[in-house]
Formats: C-alpha cells, sequence, structure tokens
C-alpha cells in the first residue's frame, strides 16, 4: 500500500464519492500499482474511515473495470493487458473518428479558440514534465472537441469509458519518445479543424490514437521485462 494515500474531502459529495475519487486516483497516478489487493480494514485504517464507504468505492471501481474481484482473494487493481487496451482504443478510434467527423461541420469560433489555447497548455505541460498535469491537459484537448459536436449521447458515451481511457493516456504519456510528437499531432488536429477539412482531421485523429497504442505497447512490453524474475 502506497505510504502517499490520503483522502480527498469535498464537502459536497458523499464520503463513498470521496473515497472512490481517491482511489480512483491512486489508480490513475499508479500510486496503487496494477495487481495490487485491495484490503478494506488496510484501507479504511490508512484513510481513516469505516469499512462500508471502502468497500461500496470498490464496487464502483470494479463497474468501471479499474478493480477486478478474485474468488477466496478479495479486490485487487486490474492489470493493464494488451487485450484491454486494444479494447479500449479500438473503441476510442471510432469515437474520436466519429467526434472530428461531427466537428468539422459544427465547431464554433469559440470554440476553435478554446482549442487552440487547450492545445497550448498541453505545450505548457510539456515543459514542466509533470504527468498529472499532461494528462489532464491532454483530456482537455478531447474534450474541446467532443463538446464541439454538439451530441450529448456522443459526448455522454464517451465519458462512459474516460476513465479507462485515462489510465492508458497515462501509460502514453510516460514514454518519453512519444511526447515529442504529440504537440504537432494536436495541433495537426486543430489545424484541420479550424479548415474544415473532414478527411484530413480524421486522418490525423488517427495517426494519433495509433500512435498512442504503439507507445502503451512498448510501456507495457518495458513493465513486464522489469517483472520477470532475473
Amino acid at each position: 500500500m502506497t505510504n502517499d494515500l490520503h483522502l480527498e474531502m469535498n464537502e459536497y459529495l458523499p464520503l463513498r464519492d470521496v473515497v472512490f475519487n481517491t482511489l480512483r486516483q491512486a489508480i490513475l497516478r499508479g500510486e496503487l500499482k496494477p495487481g495490487e489487493r485491495l484490503m478494506e480494514i488496510a484501507l479504511s485504517q490508512r484513510l481513516g474511515v469505516s469499512r462500508t464507504p471502502v468497500r461500496e468505492a470498490i464496487r464502483m471501481l470494479e463497474q468501471e473495470g479499474l478493480v477486478i474481484m478474485i474468488p477466496r482473494k478479495g479486490a485487487q487493481v486490474a492489470e493493464i493487458s494488451e487485450k484491454d487496451l486494444k479494447d479500449v482504443l479500438e473503441v476510442r478510434l471510432g469515437l474520436e473518428e466519429l467526434a472530428v467527423r461531427i466537428a468539422c461541420q459544427r465547431i464554433t469560433e469559440e470554440e476553435l479558440e478554446e482549442l487552440e489555447q487547450a492545445v497550448k497548455e498541453f505545450e505548457e505541460a510539456m515543459k514542466r514534465d509533470d504527468l498529472g498535469a499532461l494528462a489532464a491537459a491532454d483530456v482537455k484537448v478531447h474534450e474541446v472537441i467532443y463538446g464541439s459536436t454538439h451530441n450529448k449521447r456522443l459526448v455522454q458515451i464517451i465519458s462512459n469509458i474516460r476513465e479507462q481511457m485515462y489510465r492508458y493516456r497515462v501509460e502514453y504519456l510516460k514514454d518519453v519518445e512519444s511526447r515529442k510528437t504529440l504537440v504537432e499531432e494536436h495541433y495537426a488536429v486543430y489545424r484541420a479543424l479550424k479548415a474544415r477539412n473532414q478527411q484530413q482531421a480524421v486522418k490525423d485523429i488517427c495517426i494519433h490514437i495509433v500512435n498512442q497504442q504503439d507507445a502503451i505497447l512498448r510501456s507495457l512490453e518495458q513493465m513486464n521485462k522489469e517483472e520477470q524474475p532475473k
């Protein structure tokens, strides 16, 4: 169990949701590692809460695919497998293609300005070498695109898998080499949307997602090598 785990209180949320958000962020940031067991007693003592909100939070994490239940062993952080990666990115690729197609037709000038600013913020976060800030900035770039579709159902569907996408996005950003192309990839999508060039926008977003998959696979391969006994 990581020593950095602490409860992030929010007076407007039920304690169950506060515990859920705390554990979720710990998983996404890698503080709770893939395969690590989540024991209710230990977590409740570490967070200073009863076992009930911890149990409820773990169930919520299981629904999001971040936690799995192992018979006779209990809950543990879900592994990041190649199969899961491909499943998530297949869905994401289809949704991103659809989003940029629609965005090319509906994005407003104000949203284009917002997208440009989001890309610049990502570029600035790159200079600070802060994984958390990078991931948040990357999320913002894509959320501006989703929002510019003005399709609430599409945004809702994307939101349903956003947390899983976020987890893989963090792995992607750990790959130093891939970061060098991220800014240009973002600007390429922005330019295509500004030009209302649907074909180019789809091409650029596909390049971006495929590059992401390749980088995560490299990261997973490296993780597997490090875990092998020497």
